[in-house]
């Protein structure tokens, strides 16, 4: 049984390993993530995080590991900005406001899928142009969702969250621990 984090991100690597997993392969998934029309935030991100792991190719008895995070500002989904105009864009939307980050994972073993979605409620405080363009200068927007990411310098912007820091950060650990032992993951060894 080996198992292999259907994703490229060095924080899900990082999350995993403060539980101490370590995934034997990492193979992310090259899927179309674009939203369908009227998608509403929280099923496009357990849809996708089901089309990541569907997407990767594995054994019958190895556990694959996927996850997606969006952010959402009301029935909008805030993806990964394209370019710093974009992330700009994004900061201002929430800026002094609270918005929601989801994050769905899903785990697969042969044809079976568990998954769970945690959504956690943030709020951003009210940001000057001169912060908004600060941060943009350090290029810790590129590939996050909603343009930012709460461990790197724009944990500065956010005075308050509800639910669970690990979700906004892009794998909530303790359902994720609860998914791999149903998937007959050897979590909590002893000899580990």
């Amino acid at each position: 049984m080996a198992l292999i984090l259907g994703s490229g991100s060095p924080r899900r690597r990082e999350l995993l390993a403060q539980i101490g997993v370590v995934a034997d392969e990492i193979r992310p998934p090259d899927i179309d993530e674009t939203p369908l029309k009227n998608e509403l935030p929280r099923p496009y991100c357990a849809r996708i995080a089901r089309e990541k792991a569907a997407a990767v190719k594995a054994g019958a008895s190895d556990i694959v590991l996927c996850a997606d995070t969006t952010v959402a500002l009301g029935r909008r989904i805030l993806g990964k900005p394209e370019d710093a105009g974009q992330a700009a864009e994004f900061l201002h939307a929430m800026s002094g406001r609270r918005h929601r980050v989801i994050t769905a994972v899903a785990i697969r073993r042969g044809d079976q899928v568990w998954e769970r979605d945690v959504v956690s409620q943030v709020k951003m405080k009210r940001l000057s142009d001169a912060e908004v363009n600060a941060y943009l200068a350090t290029e810790d927007w590129q590939g996050k969702a909603g343009g930012y990411a709460i461990q790197g310098p724009a944990g500065a912007f956010i005075p308050w969250i509800s639910g669970s820091f690990t979700g906004i950060v892009g794998l909530p650990l303790a359902e994720t621990a609860g998914l791999l032992q149903a998937a007959g993951y050897p979590l909590y060894r002893a000899d580990a």
